[in-house]
C-alpha cells in the first residue's frame, strides 16, 4: 500500500510538471501582437512553478508517509489542475495570437483557462478546512456539509463554464459551450451562497476540532491557522504595496498563499510541530516591531523636513540620517519591551512560570533553611507545572565510612 500510494503521488506530480512546462513554453512562443495575458512574462511563469510544486511535493510527501490521508490526494489534484490549466492557457494565447493551432482545440483550451482557477480557490477553502488533519471529517453529522460543499463547488463551476459571453481575457472570443438561458443566472446564485455556507461551516468545523482536540493536533491546528493567518496577513500588505507596484503586490499575494500548503504540510507530517509556539511569539515580535520601527521612521523623516523647511525653506538630507540613526538606537530596547507585552499579553502562563524560576534561582543563592528551601520548592512545582499532587522526598545523608587501619594505627580515634 505504501510503496504503490508512493510511486502514484509523484507520478502525478510529474503529470502536473509536464503540462505545466509545457504551457509554458507555449506562452513564449506567441507572437508580440498578442494580447498581455497572465502568463505573459518570466514572473508568472516562476510563480506558477512555485505554486504547482508546493501542492504537488507538499501532496506527494503526505500521500506517501499517510496514503489514507485525503489531503495528501487532494493538493496532488490541485497541482495536476495548475498544470492543466496552465497548458490550456498557453496553447490557447498561442492560437489567439494567430500563431497556428486548430480553432476548436484553442476555444477549448480558453474555455477552460476560464474556469479552472476556480477549483484551485474553492476547494482548498472547503474541504481542507473539513478534512483536516487526518483527511476524515470531524464526526459522520459532518457529511451534510460536506455534500453540500460537493455540489456547491460543482454548481459554481459550471456557472462559470456555462456563461455566456466573452472568455475572460479572450475579448473577442465567445465561449462555445455558453447557455444563454435564465437558469444560468440562478445556479450561479444558489451554488455561491451554497459554497459560502460551506466555507463558513468548514471554518466552524476547525473550532470543534480545536475544542475537542488533545495535545498534538491542537498543534497541528495551530499549524494551519498560522498559514491562514499568513495568507489574510499578506493580502492586506499587498494592498499598501499596489500603491506602488501592482507586479510586486500580485508577486505578494501568490508568496503569501504557498505558505497555507507548506504549513499544512508540515502540520500533517508532524514536522518540529511543538515550534508553532515559538514562530507565532517571533512574528508577533517582529511583526510588531516592524510597523512601529517603519512608523517611527516615517514620521522621523517626514517630521524633520518640515523642520528643515522651516528654517532653512529647504529639505535636508541629515533628515534620513538622524531618522535611521533613532531607529539604530531603539531597535534593542523597543524589542524587549514588544518581546515582554507579547509575552505577557499571549504567553502569560509561561511568562508566569519564567519568573518563577527566575525568583527560585535567585532564593536558591541565598537560602540555608532546608526546610524552608523544600517548601519553596514544593510551591514552584505547583506554580509552574500546575500538577495534580506534588510530593518531596529528600535522601538522608550517607553514613559516615569508617576509618581505614592506616589512620587508626596512628592514634587517630575510631568515629
Amino acid at each position: 500500500m505504501g510503496r504503490r500510494a508512493a510511486w502514484l503521488a509523484w507520478s502525478l506530480v510529474a503529470l502536473s510538471v509536464a503540462p505545466l512546462l509545457g504551457g509554458i513554453a507555449l506562452a513564449q512562443m506567441t507572437k508580440s501582437t498578442a494580447p498581455k495575458l497572465p502568463f505573459d512574462g518570466v514572473v508568472d511563469a516562476v510563480f506558477t512553478l512555485a505554486t504547482l510544486f508546493t501542492f504537488s511535493i507538499v501532496g506527494a510527501i503526505i500521500a506517501s508517509r499517510h496514503p489514507r490521508n485525503t489531503i495528501g490526494w487532494l493538493f496532488c489534484a490541485i497541482g495536476l489542475v495548475v498544470g492543466l490549466d496552465t497548458l490550456a492557457w498557453g496553447y490557447a494565447e498561442f492560437w489567439y495570437s494567430g500563431s497556428s493551432g486548430s480553432r476548436s482545440l484553442g476555444e477549448t483550451a480558453a474555455w477552460f483557462s476560464s474556469w479552472s482557477w476556480t477549483l484551485e480557490v474553492v476547494v482548498p477553502t472547503t474541504f481542507l478546512l473539513l478534512l483536516f488533519p487526518d483527511g476524515r471529517l470531524p464526526s459522520p453529522r459532518w457529511r451534510p456539509v460536506a455534500w453540500c460543499a460537493g455540489l456547491g463547488i460543482i454548481g459554481f463551476v459550471a456557472s462559470y463554464a456555462l456563461e455566456a459571453g466573452p472568455l475572460g481575457a479572450f475579448p473577442k472570443l465567445m465561449n462555445p459551450y455558453g447557455v444563454d438561458s435564465p437558469g444560468v443566472g440562478i445556479v450561479t446564485i444558489a451554488s455561491n451562497v451554497v459554497v459560502g455556507g460551506s466555507m463558513v461551516a468548514a471554518a466552524i468545523s476547525i473550532i470543534v476540532r480545536a475544542h475537542r482536540a488533545g495535545r498534538v493536533e491542537r498543534l497541528q491546528i495551530k499549524w494551519l491557522a498560522y498559514g491562514g493567518a499568513v495568507v489574510v496577513g499578506t493580502i492586506f500588505v499587498s494592498g499598501g504595496i499596489s500603491v506602488w507596484s501592482e507586479t510586486l503586490s500580485i508577486a505578494a499575494i501568490s508568496l503569501g498563499l504557498l505558505g497555507l500548503p507548506l504549513f499544512t504540510g508540515i502540520a500533517i507530517a508532524r514536522h518540529r510541530l511543538y515550534d508553532i509556539d515559538l514562530i507565532i511569539n517571533r512574528t508577533l515580535v517582529y511583526g510588531s516591531l516592524t510597523v512601529l520601527l517603519a512608523a517611527t521612521y516615517v514620521g522621523g523623516v517626514v517630521g524633520l523636513q518640515y523642520v528643515f523647511r522651516a528654517l532653512t525653506g529647504q529639505g535636508s538630507t541629515l533628515a534620513v540620517v538622524a531618522s535611521t540613526l533613532v531607529i539604530a538606537a531603539l531597535f534593542n530596547p523597543l524589542r524587549r519591551r514588544v518581546q515582554g507585552f507579547v509575552d505577557r499579553r499571549f504567553y502569560r502562563k509561561k511568562y508566569d512560570a519564567a519568573k518563577t524560576l527566575e525568583a527560585f534561582s535567585a532564593q536558591l543563592r541565598e537560602e540555608t533553611d532546608l526546610d524552608a528551601l523544600s517548601s519553596e520548592v514544593v510551591g514552584v512545582a505547583r506554580r509552574t507545572m500546575q500538577p495534580a499532587h506534588v510530593s518531596l522526598w529528600l535522601r538522608p545523608d550517607p553514613k559516615p565510612e569508617g576509618r581505614s587501619p592506616a589512620l587508626e594505627q596512628d592514634g587517630h580515634e575510631k568515629p
